[in-house]
């Protein structure tokens, strides 16, 4: 496909002088844009047409609702979460926790999407426990897509997460390598910026706990906590047990709340899709998103034509392996943890990434979009090779609005 026939458009703003860019994103949160003298940020825009976002919007509504509906399905089905690859030591937090409300078991996530060139959508996997990128979708785009003059609808970004965390009313945000890892330390920072309260940022690796209570290296007690930290590593980590018990015990509230693990396995899509197959569970409405927007996911490679292979919970495309139409490994992640190692492995169709032409070569376009309070509202775009991991580089999303096109 031609890059005119494509539904993204890009925009390449390279030949503008970078230091004073970068220096102007430094302050307004986003300290990452240049890595170790690699440049994370191209300094480009790919734009949408605005038929394309809007179609992905309602998508994301639709597939928010049936995954949604899922986790109801599994929650308290012990052989449902064996599948999933939830590690025993969280059954009985997930069991004893009241599931949320309809729409919010978690506040603060994002989808990650192929969308091919000629504008179809496949849904690739919900990261529903622990997504970064939010400095880059709620900082960054706006600003860069404003430089363009290309519209961004990411703006609302700030308004839903202040009005999640007025909620939730975390008293501690936390990470691994506070202070020292750039990116995460950086995402934290932002949300409790942008939450108005009253929040201290710390160390995931400082806090111990005792008889159920959390406390920080000052000795303060931790009772509302949103934390950067994989709840499957529960089960690996010498102080996962106790922090189960935390919140098994009522003495820590965590966000994202326990069940987004449920959300987050990719072993949910599976289940998905097998129910799917089987009629089971979903109206006729629901069946024809799930037939127009998720991937054939199964826990074998069952497939006759090119599959991609991945942990249920991998991440920064740690454990993804690409295989070719005749069942052969075509390419392998070879930079991310392979956390198939811990956790089971689901098997997923391939899907086409649209291609943008960049400076940097033909790169392969990740469509993210956050769901935050419930609500689609923030596009996240990632440019790499065929699997999106650890090298890939972050490039704003913006829209092009129909009277851009007329202008």
């Amino acid at each position: 496909m031609s890059p005119a026939d494509s539904v993204f458009e890009y925009l390449d703003q390279s030949g503008l002088e970078r230091a004073p860019r970068v220096e102007q994103l430094h302050k307004l949160g986003f300290t990452w844009a240049d890595l170790e003298d690699e440049e994370y940020w191209l300094d480009a825009v790919a734009v949408m047409r605005v038929e394309t976002y809007k179609e992905l919007e309602e998508a994301s509504v639709k597939l928010w609702s049936i995954l949604d509906k899922a986790v109801r399905y599994v929650h308290r089905r012990h052989d449902l979460y064996e599948l999933l690859g939830i590690p025993p030591v969280l059954w009985q937090m997930l069991d004893d926790t009241p599931l949320p409300e309809p729409g919010l078991i978690s506040r603060y996530a994002r989808f990650d999407f192929a969308v091919a060139g000629d504008g179809t959508i496949k849904l690739l996997e919900l990261n529903a426990d622990t997504p970064t990128g939010y400095v880059e979708a709620s900082v960054a785009t706006p600003w860069i897509c404003g430089q363009a003059g290309i519209s961004s609808r990411n703006n609302g970004m700030k308004e839903r997460l202040a009005a999640a965390w007025s909620i939730e009313q975390p008293d501690t945000a936390a990470c691994v390598a506070y202070g020292t890892h750039q990116e995460d330390s950086g995402t934290i920072e932002a949300l409790v910026a942008h939450s108005g309260l009253d929040i201290r940022c710390v160390d995931c690796l400082d806090l111990w706990i005792d008889e159920g209570t959390v406390r920080d290296a000052e000795n303060r007690i931790i009772r509302r906590m949103f934390a950067l930290y994989p709840k499957e590593w529960m089960a690996v980590d010498d102080g996962g047990e106790a922090l189960a018990y935390a919140i098994e015990s009522g003495q820590l509230q965590l966000f994202n709340g326990p069940h987004s693990i449920l959300l987050q396995s990719k072993g949910l899509i599976a289940a998905v899709w097998g129910m799917y197959e089987l009629g089971l569970l979903f109206s006729e409405d629901e069946r024809r998103a799930i037939a127009s927007y998720i991937l054939p996911t199964y826990n074998k490679p069952v497939f006759s034509g090119s599959f991609v292979s991945k942990s249920v919970f991998g991440r920064e495309g740690g454990s993804v392996r690409i295989f070719d139409d005749s069942g052969a490994l075509e390419l392998a992640d070879e930079d991310g943890f392979d956390s198939s190692v811990l956790f089971p492995t689901v098997y997923q169709k391939r899907a086409e990434l649209a291609r943008i032409q960049t400076p940097e070569g033909e790169l392969h376009l990740l469509t993210g979009m956050f769901v935050i309070n419930g609500v689609p509202c923030g596009l996240l775009g990632r440019a790499g090779g065929p699997i999106t991991g650890n090298a890939s580089h972050f490039i704003a999303l913006g829209v092009r609005e129909l009277e851009d096109e007329e202008g």
